[in-house]
């Protein structure tokens, strides 16, 4: 019988003594694909936190936003998210493009007050090659033609392999407030300025010109 989960949870289950709990929640709470309750979630985010790592085993963490639905469900064990014009480190793509593995966590911090884990592997797929594919919903194709910021670069597709709550006891419940957004923009206060004050900060690595830094940065 295929258990989830790593060897080594299962292991520090056995020495926590939380096997049994452990079992439970596999059985009654985690899927290998999306449900339909899955789905209408998924449907209503506005963000999600993406996990990924390099073939070391080096870990990156990062947040993606949109508009409602701008996470496509194409399957039931697939979905879409574009990647928007970014600051060029593709931190995130360059671990997929060497290590597929994706962690995926949504959370309703408006009204549930609930998350949703997904755990697959990703594909990056440009937009070029979306066209070509008649299978997928006329939402996406749409997306490729948006203007004013909003034309996805490239996507990212992923092929479900777990999916499962995240217990809504520690998630805060927040308020959301009207910002205006601002798609595409280079304008550096807009995307936060220098707010840690690192520009001036001693760092190891990189021989780029202060200029050339100072250049690409706004």
């Amino acid at each position: 019988m295929i258990i989830p989960g790593s060897n080594a949870e299962h292991a520090l289950q056995e020495t926590y003594g939380t096997s049994k709990k452990a079992a439970a929640f596999y059985k009654k709470q985690m899927l290998d694909y999306l449900n339909p309750e899955m789905c209408e979630f998924i449907a209503q985010q506005e963000m999600v936190f993406i996990a990924s790592s390099d073939t070391k085993g080096e870990c990156d963490c990062s947040f993606r936003a949109g508009l409602p639905s701008f996470i496509h469900v194409t399957g039931t064990r697939a979905l879409a998210y574009p990647e928007y014009r970014g600051n060029g480190v593709f931190a995130s793509l360059g671990n997929f493009s060497e290590n597929p593995h994706i962690g995926m966590l949504f959370i309703d911090f408006f009204s549930s007050t609930v998350g949703l884990h997904i755990n697959g592997t990703a594909k990056i797929v440009a937009n070029e090659d979306i066209c070509r594919q008649e299978s997928l919903p006329d939402t996406i194709k749409q997306a490729i033609h948006l203007s004013g910021g909003q034309q996805p670069e490239r996507w990212v597709f992923v092929h479900v392999e777990e999916a499962y709550i995240h217990c809504s006891k520690h998630i805060p419940l927040l308020k959301k407030l009207d910002k205006e957004l601002h798609w595409g923009t280079d304008d550096e206060l807009r995307k936060g300025g220098d707010y840690f004050k690192a520009k001036r900060c001693a760092r190891p690595w990189g021989s780029i010109s202060e200029e050339a830094a100072e250049d690409e940065t706004k």
